[in-house]
Order: structure tokens, then C-alpha cells, then sequence
């Protein structure tokens, strides 16, 4: 499966986030990232 990242979530995690969507949108690429990362060293 391949996943699209655009640049600007990379940054989200830095983002304010007090907005919903933000928060979302950070805790998704933070699981995304994680579950690469568990796939690498697997």
C-alpha cells in the first residue's frame, strides 16, 4: 500500500492544537508514522 504525505504534514504536530481538525489530522500522521516505523525494524 502507498500512502501520500504532503510536506505540510510534517509539520502539523508543531500546529495549534486547540482546532479539531488539527488535532486529527496530527494524530493521524503520528500513527501513520509509527506504524512505518514498526514496519522497518520488523
Amino acid at each position: 500500500m502507498r500512502i501520500y504525505l504532503d510536506n505540510c504534514c510534517f509539520n502539523r504536530p508543531f500546529d495549534d492544537q486547540n482546532q479539531i481538525k488539527i488535532k486529527l489530522e496530527t494524530e493521524a500522521k503520528l500513527y501513520i508514522q509509527e506504524k512505518i516505523r514498526q514496519h522497518s525494524t520488523a
